[in-house]
């Protein structure tokens, strides 16, 4: 399922036109992004939790070349499934 088509499950879900479906995902999307930037976590109860890891430093080897290249620290978004979603998928 991509962006659009979510937004037409929104919107015949909930009633909603597709353009006002489209500017409730992307306040969704929105709010979690600025959240995951101020460093919180975003926790939605038997959905799921959104939350940012720290990444090492580590060294690695380019495939073409063989030589080695260092992979700076960095943090990254993650998505944990909460138990209710698990459920359902199984």
């Amino acid at each position: 399922m991509n962006k659009n088509e979510l937004i037409s499950s929104i919107a015949s879900s909930t009633g909603l036109t597709k353009t006002d479906s489209a500017k409730a995902l992307d306040a969704f999307v929105s709010s979690v992004t600025s959240a995951l930037k101020k460093g919180d976590e975003v926790r939605l109860v038997g959905f799921g939790t959104f939350a940012v890891s720290k990444r090492a430093a580590t060294t690695g080897r380019n495939p073409r070349t063989g030589a080695t290249i260092k992979i700076p620290a960095r943090k990254q978004a993650k998505f944990k499934a909460g138990k209710a979603l698990q459920d359902s998928v199984n």
